[in-house]
């Protein structure tokens, strides 16, 4: 398995470098489209100058028409390239054919012309290897190779016809070769440079894009995600007020200052209740189920609920109802939610008859004596959420009131139905007198006419749509009840909680699961219900169709195979809107000056921090050095240079100390350890736009003063063929030869001033304005030079050249027009200097505007890269806040995270778990439905903040151990003791639990207090009556398509009676309870015997809350 696993790792691994490759292939489509463009207009510019000067195209035909078949050639691969008739994979043939036809045209211009030279088209192969690596699609060692066959080719075919084929001795030619040689090497360095920073660049901006694109489809399910875990309780009114709310606190964890404006705002809390008229509610109990379960293993119990329930939302889904919650074994559900329906009555109908033939199934198939009792009542409801932990959709009203009597009231395997809802019947089932007023005082005190519905499949049983029952199970009489209820129930097949998250959009990678702490006490809102049930299942809130944070780790590998074959698909698909030229214009940049218009964006982007900063100053280095070296071998005042070189290279070396400080300290730490302040020096360079601009600016200003050296520095006196150089002193050469050996430097300046352009190819994240300027006054400078400051020279140099053609031509009457003739374009010192500082500085500036747009393009990607990831992580976080407002917290992980167990029923059984009930009796007293408090609503609204306010107190680390379980109308559920690991059995663990039973009496004095505080703000005078047990329970999950956590048992039944059996403003506890009470300081008082439901006889005692009397606790 490890083996298949790497090969399919290494699988993605190939299908990830294909698509780089193509993606690479992309990002030089521009680049080769804009270098196309420059060699035709290269081309077309020579043949217009050749014509405009009048010069010969007969005497010059290999020029003429070598150029003219350039164009021809570029125009065609341009034509290629730009409508795309030839695929991605042709780009590097075409590649090679611009290298070939740039190579062909720079041997034309060597040959063409009467004269060869050592420095004859040196600056064209320079560009030719500059652009090798810049511009056209090739990779690094196929790069390296065609530059070294440019440059080998050049020296060795110059230096075989230089000495073996001519006859006449080239001087100084050996130094000639050589300073072509540094040249060439320069301009490969340099090349190999740019192209490793801009490969390295180009796969991190892949990389960045992958993941980015990856995050867009986490982004998407997590958006699904949470739709489905909003809309699996709420409606969409309610789910979406919500979300925004919950969004907003999200971000105000990172924004102080609106926290503090929302709280200044917002006194009271947020109500998301909403009243709904003319709908059904449906209540249904198991009768029998209570003793059942008393009989069940934790796994026999969540299994039957689990199926159970499963069931019956099977049942609410087919009959258009709304499963409102699951309170132990009750199940209650509204028919006209959200959306209003004519047909809420019978839906209710048809869904409790459809229930009770299910039950009559289980029934007759286990031989269990279990039966359904069935209440429905039609009127109208307040439906929402209140309370901040464990929220969930509830209803209420009176008359959700009624149709809880009504199923109380009711008899086991029937319907029991009011005159309400009869009357929306329209007479679609026959009926019989309910008598429901002599087994309910409620309905006798309201005087409710009831009736019982009878079920047409009884009367005609053609009419069952549903299966017949299945045979009894085998062996019933050797088994269980429990068992046999539980091997039946599980062939209905219903699914596990959570299950259905299991789909595409539960999975996604588990690269950000330890991601940021997320903000666990965000005010959420909760919903209590409306019914305490006399079963042995006291259960939760209802929760969410909760779907997996899609940051968990994948199921199976198939899963994580599907996710990056569809990643692979969206990427090939960008990567191909890349190639139909989408990209080039983006919204967030601007075509020309490609600033961002967003001015913090564009703040961010030239404030980025550069690392390799001090790697373009090294590089930048190498090239002062070619430029030495060149300028040593053909100057004739070497002791200047080198004194000049001395003097720029201090200050090059102190711009490198500067950028290398970091690096000295860790070299030396003993011998530099005086000098702490170094590592800050080079963290100012790389961190501080401010340091690195003049350091950048000095070094090219002191690459470019080395560069001109020989052309202003060095004094040479021409002779009177110049005739316009009046001004320059006569020499006393009596021969031409003499003058050319002080004159060939000429070329070589002019290539070292080339050189010096090539300086912006290695500041690559350098300001863009900076090389621009940079370039523009280079630029200015050389052909000032050039063509003014020592014109003469060049001019002097052009006829020298001449006069090698023509031995006995008068030197006084040469004309420019004729030299110019003779030597042809790319030949004349002047002519050639010109064209080819031109041509470099059109060539940076485009290279430049590149690598602009690229680092552009890639802190773009990054920028909405980090964007996402924040809107992941929050979504994230709001996920989760949804999940542990469902299920604990040490339960939600087993559902999340690289653990998860979706695939499990989670059950466990506890041994010493606290349970705490506490009601606001006064409250139904209090709730009133008229129009001065809209129909209930303001009711309500006391009661949510009521909740609310208890809900605050679980973010109190004190309180950290107490878990809510449920509001169920005006009572609070709460828990202690179910983080810790089940079945403790040690000293220390048991103390623990004994501290937790404490601590949950804290946690209930404490609502005491709150509760008071609510009276003294709302001229309230509610009071709370609290009931606590601790034992033995059972916790679980269940529900199918709403999962919720719940607990069970006999210790929850005892605990819920101590409530309902206490006195108001008291805390009842058991005797047992009692005795670990007093055991840690606390006054317990004894009540005495009182009648428990259920449990007969029980005694039980009062805590005494006046905290003077509460001596060595030490719990908080």
């Amino acid at each position: 398995m490890p083996a298949k696993g790497k090969y399919l790792l290494n699988d993605q691994e190939l299908k990830n470098e294909a698509l780089y490759r193509k993606f690479s292939c992309i990002s030089q489509y521009q680049p080769l489209v804009l270098l196309l463009g420059l060699s035709m207009l290269a081309c077309g510019i020579l043949l217009i100058i050749f014509f405009a000067l009048q010069l010969s195209a007969l005497k010059h035909c290999a020029f003429v028409s070598v150029v003219s078949g350039s164009l021809c050639v570029f125009l065609a691969v341009f034509v290629l390239v730009c409508t795309e008739m030839l695929s991605q994979r042709w780009r590097r043939l075409l590649g090679l054919i611009i290298w070939a036809t740039h190579l062909t045209m720079g041997y034309t211009f060597i040959f063409s012309g009467p004269i060869v030279v050592p420095w004859d088209q040196v600056p064209f192969f320079l560009f030719i290897i500059f652009t090798v690596y810049t511009m056209l699609p090739f990779q690094l060692w196929y790069a390296v190779v065609l530059s070294v066959i440019s440059s080998l080719s050049h020296i060795i075919v110059l230096t075989l016809r230089l000495t073996i084929y001519s006859e006449a001795t080239t001087p100084y030619l050996a130094n000639q070769l050589l300073s072509n040689a540094v040249v060439f090497l320069c301009g490969s360095v340099v090349g190999a440079f740019h192209k490793v920073l801009m490969e390295k660049t180009l796969r991190q901006t892949f990389q960045d894009t992958l993941r980015c694109l990856s995050m867009r489809m986490k982004l998407e399910i997590e958006k699904r995600q949470q739709e489905n875990l909003l809309q699996s309780v709420l409606p969409v009114y309610i789910s979406m007020k919500m979300k925004l709310a919950i969004m907003e606190r999200l971000q105000d964890c990172k924004d102080i200052e609106m926290q503090q404006r929302l709280v200044r705002d917002n006194n009271f809390h947020s109500l998301y209740v909403k009243r709904h008229e003319n709908v059904s509610i449906l209540y249904a109990d198991i009768v029998g189920f209570t003793q059942l379960a008393s009989d069940c293993s934790p796994k026999e119990l969540v299994i039957m609920l689990n199926e159970l329930f499963g069931k019956f939302d099977q049942i609410a889904k087919e009959n258009e109802c709304m499963r409102i919650k699951i309170l132990g074994d009750c199940y209650y559900c509204v028919s006209g939610l959200p959306v209003s329906l004519p047909k809420h009555a019978k839906n209710c109908v048809k869904m409790g008859l459809d229930m009770c033939e299910a039950i009559k199934q289980v029934r007759e198939a286990t031989g269990v004596d279990i039966n359904m009792r069935v209440g429905v009542h039609s009127g109208n409801v307040l439906c929402g959420v209140i309370g901040l932990r464990k929220w969930q959709f509830d209803v209420w009203s009176h008359d959700v009131t009624l149709a809880n009597h009504m199923e109380s009231g009711g008899l086991p395997g029937r319907v029991h139905i009011t005159e309400a809802t009869l009357s929306h019947l329209n007479n679609a089932y026959e009926v019989e007198e309910g008598n429901g007023h002599h087994r309910d005082p409620y309905l006798k005190e309201l005087n409710i006419e009831t009736y019982l519905v009878v079920d047409p499949r009884s009367k005609d049983p053609s009419l069952n749509s549903r299966s017949a029952p299945k045979p009894r199970v085998n062996d019933g009489l050797k088994m269980r009840a429990s068992v046999r209820m539980t091997r039946y129930l599980e062939s209905w097949g219903a699914v596990k909680p959570f299950a259905h998250l299991q789909n595409r959009e539960g999975f996604a990678p588990d690269s950000i699961v330890n991601g940021k702490s997320r903000c666990k006490d965000i005010p959420l809102r909760s919903a209590p219900g409306t019914k305490i049930t006399d079963s042995l299942d006291e259960p939760l809130e209802e929760p969410f169709s909760l779907p997996t944070s899609p940051f968990s780790s994948y199921k199976n590998k198939s899963q994580k195979s599907k996710f990056d074959e569809e990643l692979h698909n969206e990427m090939t698909t960008t990567i191909d809107e890349l190639s139909s030229k989408q990209w080039s214009n983006s919204e967030e940049s601007s075509s020309l000056a490609l600033w961002f218009p967003k001015k913090d964006l564009e703040k961010q982007y030239r404030s980025l921090d550069l690392p390799m900063f001090k790697h373009y100053v090294g590089c930048a280095a190498f090239i002062f050095i070619c430029i030495f070296l060149v300028q040593m071998f053909v100057t004739n005042d070497r002791q200047m240079l080198g004194m000049s070189f001395g003097v720029l290279a201090c200050v090059l070396l102190l711009t490198l100390a500067i950028c290398f400080a970091g690096h000295f300290q860790r070299l030396f730490p003993e011998k530099l350890s005086r000098f702490q302040c170094l590592p800050a020096v080079s963290d100012a360079v790389v961190k501080r736009p401010c340091v690195r601009l003049p350091i950048a600016t000095i070094t090219a200003v002191v690459i470019t003063i080395l560069a001109v050296f020989n052309l202003c520095f060095i004094q040479i006196r021409v002779t009177e063929c110049s005739s316009d150089m009046a001004n320059i002193p006569l020499s006393n050469y009596s021969h031409e030869e003499q003058l050319e050996e002080d004159l060939f430097y000429l070329p070589y300046s002019v290539y070292c001033c080339i050189l010096s352009l090539i300086v912006c190819g290695v500041f690559l994240r350098v300001s863009f304005e900076l090389k621009v300027l940079f370039l523009t006054v280079a630029s200015t400078s050389y052909y000032t030079i050039i063509l003014s400051t020592k014109r003469g020279l060049f001019v002097a140099y052009g006829k020298v050249l001449y006069t090698h053609i023509f031995k006995n031509q008068n030197c006084s009457s040469l004309e420019a027009a004729s030299i110019l003739e003779s030597i042809g374009l790319v030949k004349h010192p002047q002519v050639m200097s010109c064209i080819y500082i031109t041509l470099f500085l059109v060539t940076m500036l485009i290279i430049a505007q590149q690598n602009e747009y690229c680092f552009r393009q890639d802190f773009l990607l990054k920028y909405k890269n980090r964007t996402e990831q924040d809107e992941i992580e929050t979504r994230e976080n709001l996920n989760r806040l949804l999940l542990e407002n469902v299920l604990p917290a040490h339960v939600a992980t087993l559902f999340v995270g690289e653990n998860k167990k979706n695939e499990d029923l989670y059950y466990k059984s506890y041994d010493s778990v606290c349970v705490m009930f506490a009601s606001v009796p006064d409250f139904k007293e209090f709730y009133t439905e008229c129009d001065i408090n809209k129909e209930g609503l303001e009711c309500l609204r006391l009661l949510n903040e009521i909740i609310a306010d208890f809900d605050e107190l679980l973010s109190k680390p004190k309180f950290s151990g107490v878990e809510k379980i449920k509001t169920i109308g005006s009572t609070y559920m709460a828990a202690a003791g179910l983080s810790g690991t089940p079945g403790q059995e040690n000293n220390q663990d048991r103390e623990k639990q004994q501290a937790q039973i404490g601590n949950m009496v804290e946690f209930a004095i404490a609502l005491i207090g709150k509760l008071d505080g609510i009276n003294r703000h709302s001229f309230n005078s509610f009071r709370l009556r609290v009931g606590i047990n601790h034992g033995p329970v059972i916790a679980g999950v269940i529900g199918a398509r709403k999962p919720q956590y719940d607990i069970w048992g006999n210790t929850v039944n005892v605990a819920s009676r101590m409530e309902s059996t206490g006195e108001l403003g008291k805390i009842q506890v058991t005797e047992e309870t009692s005795d670990v009470l007093q055991k840690l300081g606390y006054s317990c008082e004894c009540r005495g015997f009182i009648n428990v439901k259920g449990k007969g006889e029980l005694k039980t005692f009062f805590v005494c809350t006046d905290m003077s009397k509460q001596q060595g606790m030490g719990l908080s």
